[in-house]
């Protein structure tokens, strides 16, 4: 007993240290062993295997999970994106005696799923209900001070590119600011997909009718600028040369990708703001690329990119990116500083107007005074986790009440709170109207999560069906167009239809974009596999759907005459490879979510924020999805990581000028 009350109490000058006390031991006796508990995760459940004496508890593991790495799991072995539950609960809950400790910041499920495992660990070794239940009591609260050259609010893609270019361009110091537990906010779980023109891997596919006709009539339409109309004519003098030399590969230049992305945005980007994105796609491609970023080495079209001009991260889903920022920030060793957990609440103004720092407070109610001496880079993110602040902006007459849409973004980090600190010091905001739906959300949550590769990088080989087993809408369309007319569908979903064709893996071992073998997805509900057209009706029926197998192949049939025809009279679709004849065949059930805000903080070329009056703010520089006027209307796929790499390297470029 006396060895057992000195281990208590070095644990408790332990935790003393660490800034929480213990709760009180438990009072009924346990018997000594190790034992395990599930609960319910994110994705899957989470095991833990639990070690205890008599009265304490001794160690805590999680021997099994499939959460999503940068969120519930550690992305890098040491840590470099700050804390996940995975790795940091277990020894919070030794240290303080308690399964009830402090959820991690933006990984709330994977946080009570490892509690609820512990709890069900040591009630299975004795504990009674109200054992190591106490919550660990809280060092009182501190005020700090942190100076450094550059403070970034937010860790997103753009917030550390942003970081990392500063540091490259002559900053001495630079604090990342990130409210969750880890840094990687949205750009984590992005479907990880890059558009830029890239000659060499363009060279080896093939331009078809339908996609120059797509170019004649861009080139046709009537501009709605100057500006507009010498794009236009660029394009066309770049066109011309093309055909002249006979070429059959696929067209491409930074011109026709900005003209696509203005046109997809139906004309009301800031044309300036567009071009910094494409003209610059390359470069930002070759710099990440250079850091360590990889990518395949196929071009491919993704969902609602409109050319095949998009790269693919071989990383599941936006794991890659994060990763090469993190594991590059390292190496500026002490000039990097990181806090998590730690959400910022307002940009300072000097009495002169120029922005000079920011306040924050950590989860443990610290506050902060960050004062910057260049500058402060805003990259927060957009709000469409943020359903009210949806609604209330919500006003181009597009789309319905978005009050009750489900996100495909992560809840904790697109809340708008940084376009709301911007406007309290009098930055502008453009173009907040402009709100994008992303028909790729699963029925369970709304996430961007658990879908088969093809689902994003394989628009030439699938098809869209709605429960009655008929095609409706243009696959290769735009994505707001996709949307509302999959709104329109049976109980506002519909169905991705691939077979075995084209680039297909093997259905047993084939992994979702998000690292889920097909097989668990299937038993999981968020796919159905099956072997012909007759037994997946069967299958969709038994699931809700109400579809005729002739039905169901009459459609396969006519989408692949509309290949052998290179022509889609019906809906308009420009892009076929291949057709869908042989089994097995994959179903994955799908619905329009809230999925990115394009209006923001209003930016100039250099990513300078401007006030209500059209002048820059001082200090003050904004990237990523936080600004306004780079998409207009509609934000084509693949184009948002672009953003965050093109303007998150350029903000840290301009706050160092």
């Amino acid at each position: 007993m006396r060895k057992l009350l000195a281990v208590l109490l070095a644990m408790t000058m332990v935790a003393g240290v660490c800034g929480i006390s213990v709760a009180e031991p438990a009072q009924k006796g346990m018997t000594p062993g190790t034992y395990e508990g599930s609960a319910q995760g994110q994705n899957d459940k989470v095991v833990v295997a639990v070690t205890v004496s008599e009265n304490a508890i001794e160690k805590v593991e999680v021997v099994a999970h499939q959460e999503t790495p940068g969120i519930g799991a550690p992305l890098t072995e040491e840590g470099l994106e700050g804390d996940t539950p995975i790795a940091v609960l277990p020894q919070r809950i030794v240290d303080a005696q308690s399964y009830n400790v402090d959820a991690v910041s933006g990984a709330t499920i994977t946080s009570f799923a490892i509690k609820n495992a512990v709890k069900a660990a040591l009630e299975a070794a004795g504990a009674g209900a109200d054992d190591f239940k106490a919550a660990p009591e809280k060092a009182a609260p501190e005020a700090k001070e942190l100076t450094a050259d550059v403070v970034v609010l937010g860790g997103g893609g753009a917030g550390l590119a942003a970081a990392i270019s500063a540091l490259e361009n002559g900053a001495e110091s630079v604090i990342v600011v990130e409210k969750c537990g880890a840094v990687g906010g949205d750009t984590l779980v992005c479907g990880a997909i890059y558009n830029t023109p890239d000659e060499p891997l363009q060279s080896v596919e093939t331009m078809t009718d339908a996609k120059r006709a797509t170019i004649e009539a861009a080139l046709a339409k009537e501009p709605v600028s100057e500006a507009h109309k010498e794009l236009q004519d660029t394009v066309r003098k770049e066109f011309e040369a093309y055909k002249a030399a006979n070429r059959t590969d696929i067209f491409d230049s930074e011109a026709w990708y900005a003209l696509q992305t203005y046109d997809g945005g139906d004309d009301v980007a800031d044309l300036d703001l567009v071009k910094v994105l494409t003209y610059n796609a390359k470069d930002g491609f070759d710099w990440i690329v250079s850091k360590g970023m990889q990518f395949s080495d196929k071009i491919g079209q993704g969902a609602g990119s409109l050319w095949q001009r998009t790269h693919t991260s071989i990383k599941q889903m936006g794991t890659g990116f994060i990763t090469t920022y993190v594991e590059n920030l390292k190496k500026f060793g002490d000039k990097y500083t990181l806090l998590t957990s730690t959400t910022a609440k307002t940009i300072v103004r000097n009495a002169e107007g120029k922005v000079v720092g920011a306040t924050a407070e950590d989860r443990n109610g610290n506050t902060y005074t960050l004062t910057a001496n260049k500058g402060v880079v805003l990259a927060t993110g957009g709000f469409s986790a943020n359903s009210k602040m949806a609604q209330e902006y919500n006003t181009s007459g597009k789309w319905a009440d978005l009050s009750k849409v489900k996100t495909t973004n992560r809840w904790a980090c697109s809340q708008g709170d940084g376009i709301e600190m911007a406007t309290a010091i009098g930055a502008d905001l453009f173009q907040m109207e402009q709100i994008q739906l992303l028909y790729l959300g699963n029925l369970k949550d709304g996430q961007l999560t658990k879908y088969p590769t093809r689902v994003v990088n394989g628009t030439d080989q699938e098809i869209f069906i709605n429960k009655e087993g008929k095609r409706f809408v243009q696959e290769d369309g735009r994505r707001d167009q996709i949307c509302l007319a999959s709104l329109q569908q049976t109980d506002g979903m519909f169905y991705f239809l691939e077979s075995a064709d084209g680039s297909y893996v093997d259905i047993d071992q084939a992994i979702s974009a998000d690292g889920f073998t097909l097989r668990f997805l299937e038993e999981q509900g968020y796919i159905y596999v099956a072997d012909t057209l007759d037994e997946m009706a069967e299958k969709l029926n038994k699931a809700g759907a109400n579809m005729t197998a002739e039905d169901l192949k009459a459609t396969v049939a006519a989408f692949n005459q509309c290949v052998e025809n290179d022509a889609d009279p019906e809906f308009g679709r420009t892009l076929f490879s291949i057709k869908l004849e042989h089994g097995p065949w994959v179903a994955t059930p799908r619905q329009a979510c809230l999925h990115h805000t394009m209006g923001g903080v209003h930016i100039n070329p250099e990513c300078r924020v401007l006030d209500t009056e059209g002048n820059v703010i001082p200090g003050l520089v904004a990237a990523g999805e936080v600004t306004g006027g780079i998409h207009g209307a509609n934000r084509l796929g693949g184009n948002a990581v672009v953003d965050t790499v093109v303007f998150g390297k350029l903000a840290g470029e301009t706050i160092v000028k």
